[in-house]
């Protein structure tokens, strides 16, 4: 598995409206060595925001709130595991 190195959180109009600034804001006070955090333009899932995009490895979470972001941080980018309960089903149907 490739070293995660890059976070996204959506910034657009809708996962604006459904909370992504506060959920980038969380992210950013919880920082992680060597993994860039960064909003980002529309990721194309509009409505099932705020959207986060865990690259390269391309994993997907859909309707992250800023209290769920630690979990993402420990048992994903620094434990190495998805969080299960919060993939976004569309791309990882099977986990």
């Amino acid at each position: 598995m490739p070293k995660i190195d890059r976070v996204l959180v959506c910034q657009n109009r809708t996962c604006r409206r459904q909370g992504s600034p506060a959920v980038l804001a969380t992210f950013k006070a919880n920082p992680v060595a060597d993994v860039t955090v960064e909003g980002c333009g529309c990721l194309g899932q509009c409505g099932s925001g705020p959207m986060v995009l865990v690259l390269p490895e391309e994993t997907w979470y859909d309707r992250v709130q800023p209290g769920e972001v630690v979990a993402v941080i420990e048992q994903h980018l620094l434990g190495g595991q998805p969080v299960k309960a919060m993939l976004y089903r569309k791309f990882h149907p099977s986990r």
